[in-house]
């Protein structure tokens, strides 16, 4: 697939995930918010003629503002824009940590407890910029992690969330949700090897799952009698 024909499905992916939280959550007379309405509603931060490229699938980067303007207007959590996609994603759940909640503050969480797996050491912005295989650069990465750039496009943040190997949502949730797993877990599914392991388990009955607990178990045995 060539530059333009992934930026085409892209968009449209986006337009379709705006026509399903439309249908989902609609105003109080069960009819569908439209683009005057949801102009009025945001205040004009999303205009009427912004909500009709979405709908036809011009949009290609939303910005924060935006997405999280119409999540407030019809009354959705903002991780919902990211709900049901990328089904295939190897991530963990991560919470924000007590560094700020904005996007800046939920990033430089990721810095500090994601380590380099090679290294063992952090990543730094250069780092991350080469992991998105250029889809960021290094100025932009600092500039989310400073707050320079604190409107960063939907682009951008996935491109972050895939370098953390983090769902996108988790630059958007509102941590209403309990938290799944703590540092030192997170820690060590820095490695790929790691999260692939978690994920095929994930559909294993509980017996089968003590039986490979059993294993790592006697692999750990075997490791400290060496």
């Amino acid at each position: 697939m060539n530059g333009e024909a992934e930026r085409r499905d892209w968009r449209m992916r986006i337009s379709q995930k705006f026509e399903s939280l439309r249908d989902r959550y609609r105003r109080p007379d069960g009819t569908r918010w439209n683009g005057q309405q949801l102009q009025d509603a945001t205040g004009g931060v999303v205009t009427r003629s912004y909500v009709s490229m979405m709908r036809k699938g011009k949009i290609e980067n939303p910005g924060f503002d935006k997405l999280r303007a119409i999540a407030k207007a019809m009354g959705f959590p903002p991780e919902s824009w990211f709900e049901e996609s990328e089904g295939e994603r190897d991530t963990v759940r991560v919470e924000p940590g007590e560094g700020g909640r904005d996007v800046a503050g939920r990033l430089n969480h990721l810095f500090q407890i994601v380590k380099n797996e090679r290294t063992g050491e952090p990543y730094t912005s250069a780092d991350v910029a080469r992991m998105s295989l250029g889809d960021l650069t290094e100025e932009e990465v600092e500039g989310i992690r400073t707050g320079a750039l604190e409107n960063p496009t939907l682009s951008q943040v996935v491109a972050l969330a895939d370098a953390f190997g983090v769902h996108p949502y988790y630059f958007f949730e509102t941590g209403n949700k309990p938290a799944l797993l703590g540092e030192q877990e997170i820690s060590a599914l820095a490695d790929q090897r790691a999260r692939a392991i978690l994920n095929k388990s994930l559909t294993l009955s509980d017996r089968e799952k003590d039986m490979v607990l059993d294993m790592i178990q006697h692999l750990g045995e075997l490791h400290d009698h060496r």
